[in-house]
């Protein structure tokens, strides 16, 4: 039986359609995913229409892992891609090698337009994930677009410390003659994203990787590059690994499966300048409608056509 949120404890938020999207019907609109704040099924469909004109452009092309809460937040959740069982006709796939899996390939779903996003909220698909790359026309992997860094902040660290170490990444990036964007996660950290061209989809891993190793030399009492949890503890651990063609991260306005219905928010430099608390570069889906009238979207840049060569670091 679906849990239903008393009208105190719902959030204003985004309009929440109760109806879904065109083909994409919503079901147990009251069901409560975040207890917490009361959030329902109702109102995570509302954030994903209210962002969909500035999250569709991110996600076009790029096969989705979700991340399903069925039962909320706090209950047990799962990660699904191979949607060839249950997705409807008019949500489109890409088939995708998925080495190490269950299977050597699966149906991703390609969100690309409203309906689809409905479709995956209906899912309680509350985290939505993507690659560094897109598929092609006919099908198959292209060489990645984006350089990502992963900020992760170990114990006794914050996203104050990543924005320290954000800001040491942008010089570094500068120097060779790169633009980067920066994004909360949506839960403790954040990322730096960096729009380039390559022709050897292990490049972007091997520059990214050298970055890393570049900040903890310079930076030892702050940064690691390395993905030992007990090398972490004081530290923020600068994750390179994310640029492999087999890992995602979450995608950009997307909610997170927290407590709370944190999101995946782009942010200007100026706001990781000025970062001294936790609680400044957190935003809820609340706080996306304002965000995107004022700003809309920051990711922009990573949509452009013409991108920069990735150098080689000597």
């Amino acid at each position: 039986m679906a849990t239903t949120a008393p009208a105190h404890a719902r959030e204003p938020g985004p309009p929440a359609p109760r109806d879904g999207a065109g083909r994409a019907k919503l079901t147990n609109p009251d069901k409560v995913l975040y207890p917490l704040t009361g959030t329902t099924k109702a109102q995570v469909l509302g954030h994903y229409l209210a962002v969909a004109e500035v999250m569709l452009p991110h996600l076009r092309d790029r096969p989705v892992t979700m991340v399903r809460w069925p039962d909320g937040v706090e209950k047990q959740s799962f990660f699904e891609k191979d949607v060839s069982r249950h997705a409807p006709s008019w949500v489109r796939t890409a088939r995708v090698g998925t080495p190490g899996g269950r299977s050597e390939s699966a149906d991703f779903p390609l969100l690309d337009d409203v309906e689809g996003l409905a479709w995956a909220a209906n899912l309680a698909a509350l985290e939505l994930h993507v690659p560094q790359w897109t598929v092609g026309p006919r099908g198959g992997r292209n060489v990645p677009d984006l350089v990502v860094f992963d900020l992760d902040p170990g114990e006794g660290t914050t996203i104050v410390d990543c924005c320290r170490v954000a800001e040491r990444i942008v010089e570094l990036l500068a120097d060779d003659g790169l633009t980067a964007h920066p994004r909360t996660s949506g839960s403790k950290g954040m990322q730096v994203y960096v729009p380039v061209s390559v022709s050897d989809a292990e490049r972007t891993g091997e520059y990214a990787r050298d970055i890393a190793e570049t900040l903890a030399a310079d930076m030892p009492r702050r940064v690691t590059a390395v993905m030992a949890k007990a090398r972490r503890r004081g530290k923020v651990f600068v994750d390179w690994s994310q640029n492999s063609p087999a890992k995602t991260t979450i995608a950009s306005y997307s909610l997170r499966g927290r407590a709370r219905p944190t999101v995946a928010t782009p942010v200007t430099w100026d706001e990781v300048r000025a970062c001294r608390a936790a609680d400044d570069l957190v935003f809820t889906l609340d706080d996306l409608p304002a965000r995107i009238a004022e700003h809309g979207d920051l990711m922009v840049p990573l949509l452009a056509s013409e991108r920069p060569r990735l150098p080689r670091r000597s």
